[in-house]
C-alpha cells in the first residue's frame, strides 16, 4: 500500500526526474531503515552461477544504478547481485531527452538513454567506495561495460578492452553490452565474423588480464530478444568457443508487438517490462535447449512478479534479474521473487 501511494506520486513525474529523484534519497533512506516498510525479509537462497556464490537468484539488470554510486543501499533492499553500468571508456550524455517514457497499462517502459555514464574510471572509483558494505554480506556486483557511441563498430572491441582493463580489478563478472539498441551499429555486433573478432578478442583480454591481477573474473555476454532464432544460437556457439562463462538474455527490444496502440509507443528506443516477457523468456528457452548445460543462462526482461521470475528459471535460467519490475512492483518484488525460486528450487532437488 506504502509504495502503491508512492508510485502514484512518481508517476506523475517525468521518468527520469522520478529515477534521481529516487537515486538521490536512497542512501539515507535506507541508513534510516525507512525502506523496511516498502521491501520484504533479505532471502539467504545461495546458488552458484560462473564459479561464483550469489546469495539468491534475484538480481538488479544494469541501468539502475549506471555510476555504481548507491550499490551498498540498493543491495540492502535484498538482492543476490547487482549490475552496474553500462560503463563506457568515457564519459557521455547520452542521447537528447526526453529519453524515458512509461507505457504504464501495459506495464512497459521505453528508453532511449544511450549509455549516458561517468565512464568506466569514475564508475569503477565510485563502486570501490559504495559496494564494501554490500559485499562484505557476500552481495555480487557485475559491470556491465559497452562501447563508446562515437566509436565506429571496426574499432568497438577497444572499447570493450579499455573498459575491461579498468573494470577488472573491482568487478565480481563483467557483463559485456552488445545488444542495446540505443548506441548506434551495437546491434551489428551480435552475429557474423563480428561477434566472433569480438568475443575472441575478449577472451584474450581476459586471458592478459587475469595473468596481470592473479585473478579469474567471469563474463556474461548480454544479447537482445529481435534476434532470429538460428542466430541466437550461433551467437551461443561464439560464446562456448571462446570460452564465456554465462550469455544474459535479454535486453530491450525495438518490437511494439502488443503495444502498437499505447499512448508513446511510437517512440524510439527499447521496450521493457511486461511485453517483454514473452520473447525473452522464449530465448532463454532456446538458449536452454541449445547450449543442454554448457553455459548458465541469467534472464532478464519483463520479471513484473514473484510468478513470472520463476517462469524464467522454468525456462532455463540460472538467474534472473529485475529492472521494470522493480518499477512497477516496487522493492517487495526482490524478496518475493527471491522466496518463489527458493520454493521452486526445492521442488528440483
Amino acid at each position: 500500500m506504502l509504495y502503491e501511494m508512492a508510485r502514484a506520486v512518481l508517476f506523475k513525474m517525468d521518468p527520469e526526474d522520478a529515477h534521481a529523484l529516487i537515486m538521490n534519497n536512497i542512501d539515507w533512506a535506507v541508513a534510516l531503515g525507512l525502506t523496511k516498510l516498502v521491501s520484504g525479509p533479505v532471502i539467504s537462497d545461495p546458488v552458484k552461477v560462473m564459479g561464483l556464490t550469489f546469495p539468491n537468484a534475484v538480481g538488479l539488470a544494469a541501468g539502475m544504478d549506471k555510476q555504481a554510486a548507491h550499490v551498498s543501499s540498493i543491495g540492502a533492499l535484498g538482492f543476490g547481485h547487482i549490475e552496474v553500468g553500462t560503463l563506457t571508456p568515457a564519459p557521455q550524455p547520452g542521447n537528447p531527452k526526453p529519453r524515458l517514457w512509461r507505457l504504464i497499462p501495459a506495464q512497459g517502459i521505453i528508453n532511449h538513454m544511450g549509455f549516458n555514464n561517468v565512464g568506466v574510471d569514475q564508475g569503477m572509483a565510485n563502486l570501490e567506495r559504495t559496494g564494501q558494505k554490500y559485499r562484505d554480506k557476500c552481495g555480487i556486483v557485475g559491470v556491465n561495460i559497452g562501447k563508446q557511441n562515437s566509436t565506429p563498430l571496426e574499432n568497438a572491441l577497444a572499447d570493450y578492452k579499455t573498459c575491461m582493463q579498468a573494470a577488472y580489478g573491482g568487478a565480481d563478472y563483467l557483463a559485456i553490452d552488445i545488444s542495446c539498441p540505443n548506441t548506434p551499429g551495437l546491434l551489428d555486433l551480435q552475429g557474423g565474423d563480428e561477434l566472433s573478432v569480438l568475443v575472441r578478442g575478449i577472451a584474450e583480454e581476459r586471458k592478459a588480464l587475469e595473468d596481470k591481477h592473479g585473478r579469474y573474473v567471469p563474463i556474461t555476454v548480454k544479447i537482445g530478444p529481435d534476434l532470429l532464432d538460428d542466430a541466437i544460437r550461433s551467437a551461443a556457439d561464439v560464446f562456448v568457443k571462446y570460452g564465456m562463462d554465462a550469455v544474459t538474455a535479454t535486453n530491450t527490444t525495438l518490437s511494439r508487438k502488443g503495444v502498437e496502440n499505447e499512448p508513446k509507443s511510437e517512440n524510439v528506443g527499447g521496450l521493457s517490462g511486461l511485453p517483454l516477457f514473452e520473447r525473452s523468456t522464449e530465448v532463454v528457452s532456446i538458449l536452454n535447449e541449445h547450449l543442454k548445460g554448457e553455459l548458465p543462462i541469467i534472464a532478464s526482461g519483463g520479471v513484473m512478479s514473484a510468478k513470472l521470475a520463476v517462469e524464467k528459471m522454468k525456462a532455463g535460467a540460472s538467474l534472473v534479474q529485475i529492472y521494470s519490475g522493480f518499477i512497477y512492483s516496487g522493492p517487495i518484488l526482490i524478496s518475493e521473487a527471491a522466496q518463489a525460486i527458493q520454493a521452486w528450487r526445492k521442488t528440483q532437488s
